[in-house]
């Protein structure tokens, strides 16, 4: 378990491309779904540098910081002799989260992340969705189980 996640389970790949269609060529959204908190996900990735395919799991983590301290990025990366939350994870991206769906009642409250283009939607109760902002820079971090 990552110290200072704003979000962190595992998930399952249940359908690659759900909808039927393939984009691009070296981009995969996946459908899955977690095992602790029951949370709906579809969730771009470069299917070239980190296959998934369906049935397999994966620990997801997104973080506001990579220090492992939690201390805030400056802006600045450098890897030169310096620790990271990024050294225990296979696949990292960076991004934005650009909307914010709170929900009610039965509702599921939904979380939209742009890593450079490649999207994420993270739906489910709302009690899992309240650790974040409008505009919060995330790091997605991902390692296979």
């Amino acid at each position: 378990m990552v110290e200072n996640n704003l979000f962190e389970d595992i998930f399952r790949v249940e359908k690659l491309n759900p909808d039927d269609k393939k984009l691009f060529d070296k981009v995969t959204r996946i459908e899955a779904r977690s095992e602790k908190f029951d949370m709906f996900m579809h969730l771009d990735i470069n299917s070239e540098i980190y296959p998934l395919k369906v049935g397999q799991k994966f620990t997801l983590v997104l973080v506001s910081t990579l220090n492992p301290d939690g201390t805030p990025d400056t802006g600045y990366y450098t890897q030169i002799n310096r620790q990271s939350l990024a050294n225990n994870f296979e696949y990292v991206m960076y991004g934005k989260l650009y909307r914010i769906t709170e929900g009610s009642g039965r509702e599921k409250a939904e979380l939209n992340i742009s890593f450079g283009g490649l999207l994420m939607l993270l739906k489910g109760d709302t009690s899992h969705c309240n650790k974040f902002e409008l505009d919060q820079r995330l790091y997605l971090l991902i390692r296979k189980v």
